[in-house]
C-alpha cells in the first residue's frame, strides 16, 4: 500500500479498491493451496480471473483486479521477492464501452436551479456544488479536496489535484462563480468546525464533505426535479464535456481540462454528442 501511494501515486479510492482486489486473490491461492508467493506462476493467476468471471464479477471489476495483482507483481520484482514478473503476458479482458448519462441544456438549468432557501438549510451551498460540477467538469473525489483558495476569482479558474496528484487549472464560468462567492461568507457558519478548516465544502458539522455526502446531495435534488435515470455528480461531468464538444472545443483542450492522461478516454464524447457528429458528417461529405 506504501508503494501504491508514494510509487505509484495513486489515489485512496484506488489503493482502497486494489487492497480488496488483492485481499480475494490472496483467499484464492489459499482455496488452491499456493501458500508461498514465491512460487506464484501466471497459472495462477488465470485461474482467479476465470473464477471471477464464473462468479459474476462484471469485465470492468475483472479488468481492475488483474491490473491490481499485475502491479503487485511488478513490486515482487522489484523487491526480488519473483524472479520474473509472471502477470506480464496475460492481457486484461475487454470492456465494452458504455456511452455515459447526459442532461440536455434545460434539465441542467432545472437541475442547477433547485437548491432553494426556503427549503434547504444549505441551499447557496448546494447550489454551489452543482454549479461548479457542471462549469468545471471535475470529479467528486477532486470537488470535495478543493480549498477556499484554489480558486482564483480573478483569473476565473480553479487549480484542482487530480488523480495521481497531477494538478491541472480549469477555467470557471462567471455565472458559477457568482454562486461560489455567495456561498464563501456562510460558509463559516456551517458547524463548530467550520472556523478551523480551509476546505471549499463543508458539511453541516462544519467537517468537510466526503464523496458520499456529495452523492447524497445531488440525488436528493435528482428526486425533487424527477429527472430519469442514474443521475450521480459524474452526470455533471458528462454534461461538461458533451456540451463543450457540442459548442465546438477542440479533443485536446477537453482532455486538458477532465484531467484525462489518454485521449481515448475523452473520444467517447464524440460518440455521444449525435448532433454534433450528423452536423460534420452534412458539411464535408460529398452527398451529406
Amino acid at each position: 500500500m506504501d508503494f501504491l501511494q508514494a510509487e505509484c501515486g495513486l489515489s485512496p479510492n484506488t489503493r482502497d479498491a486494489y487492497r480488496r482486489d488483492l485481499r480475494h486473490f490472496f483467499c484464492h491461492l489459499a482455496h488452491t493451496g499456493v501458500s508461498d508467493i514465491k512460487k506464484l506462476r501466471t497459472g495462477d493467476i488465470e485461474g482467479f480471473i476465470r473464477a471471477a468471471r464464473r462468479g459474476g464479477l462484471a469485465v470492468s471489476s475483472v479488468a481492475r483486479a488483474l491490473a491490481a495483482i499485475k502491479t503487485f507483481c511488478r513490486y515482487l520484482v522489484g523487491e526480488q521477492v519473483l524472479e520474473r514478473n509472471v502477470s506480464a503476458n496475460i492481457e486484461t479482458p475487454k470492456k465494452w464501452h458504455r456511452l455515459p448519462t447526459v442532461l440536455d441544456e434545460r434539465a441542467i438549468e432545472t437541475l442547477l436551479s433547485c437548491p432553494d432557501p426556503a427549503k434547504d438549510a444549505h441551499a447557496d451551498r448546494d447550489r454551489a456544488i452543482l454549479a461548479l460540477l457542471y462549469a468545471t467538469g471535475i470529479r467528486a473525489s477532486e470537488l470535495v479536496a478543493l480549498k477556499v483558495g484554489d480558486i482564483n476569482f480573478e483569473l476565473g479558474i480553479v487549480r484542482v489535484l487530480g488523480k495521481g496528484r497531477k494538478e491541472r487549472i480549469v477555467p470557471v464560468a462567471e455565472r458559477a462563480l457568482e454562486v461560489i462567492q455567495t456561498y464563501i461568507p456562510k460558509r463559516r457558519d456551517m458547524g463548530p468546525a467550520s472556523g478551523e478548516s480551509e476546505t471549499l465544502f463543508l458539511s453541516r458539522t462544519g467537517r468537510p464533505l466526503n464523496r458520499e455526502d456529495l452523492f447524497r446531495t445531488v440525488r436528493k435534488y435528482v428526486r425533487r426535479t424527477a429527472l430519469r435515470g442514474h443521475i450521480s455528480p459524474h452526470t455533471l461531468r458528462h454534461c461538461f464535456a458533451t456540451q463543450l464538444l457540442s459548442h465546438g472545443a477542440d479533443l485536446r483542450s477537453l482532455q486538458e481540462m477532465l484531467g484525462h492522461a489518454d485521449i481515448a478516454t475523452t473520444q467517447v464524447y464524440t460518440h455521444v454528442d449525435a448532433s454534433r457528429l450528423k452536423a460534420i458528417h452534412k458539411k464535408y461529405h460529398p452527398r451529406g
